[in-house]
């Protein structure tokens, strides 16, 4: 397994050893020993799997606050995706920068996002299947997002006309939405700031 770094601190691109032959292909997409011993020591406690029938599909952005914010582990089952993490910590030295990587069923990339990053992506082909796990239950109190097009993310998406959910297509900006992380190095210990 592989783990690549990527402009925003926390958010890995993750490649796993995929083992091949004329039946087809194995792979562990997710060994708990495998992530620990790159510092990767999450506790995943459920799987979510989505489909997209179509090409051009936006899914995002999404986040839940604390306390009840959510990892998420992201990969392509069938088909492919333009997958986006977002640093959205108060206080961060990257606030509000985007990185964007393409997950496929070829090339087997998977995106960890970390708590603190809104999530979100667009699918590059029809019938695409997304499978990513969580660190945190699903919660509708906590739900929140970004509208996928705010103009100071500038994210570089690879449609301008996307298929979206009235939810999606409602989300604040950025400067309106409720944020509740703070950059560690700005976190308080008493009262002082470390």
């Amino acid at each position: 397994m592989k783990v690549i770094d990527t402009k925003l601190d926390g958010v890995k691109i993750i490649e796993p050893s995929v083992f091949q032959d004329n039946r087809g292909f194995f792979m562990e997409s997710f060994n708990h020993q495998r992530f620990a011993e790159h510092g990767l020591n999450y506790n995943f406690i459920q799987d979510n799997h989505s489909l997209s029938v179509d090409k051009e599909v936006i899914r995002g952005l999404h986040y839940q606050l604390e306390p009840n914010a959510q990892t998420k582990l992201v990969r392509v089952i069938k088909g492919a995706i333009y997958d986006v993490a977002v640093d959205i910590r108060k206080g961060s030295p990257t606030f509000g920068q985007w990185v964007g990587v393409t997950l496929s069923e070829e090339n087997y990339r998977m995106l960890l996002v970390p708590k603190g990053f809104a999530h979100g992506f667009c699918t590059l082909s029809d019938n695409t299947h997304v499978q990513y796990k969580v660190d945190e239950y699903y919660s509708p109190l906590h739900d929140k997002g970004i509208l996928w097009n705010d103009p100071t993310l500038q994210i570089d998406w690879p449609t301008s006309n996307p298929i979206l959910s009235d939810k999606d297509a409602k989300q604040p900006l950025l400067s309106k939405a409720e944020i509740n992380f703070m950059h560690p190095s700005k976190m308080e210990v008493g009262h002082e700031i470390l």
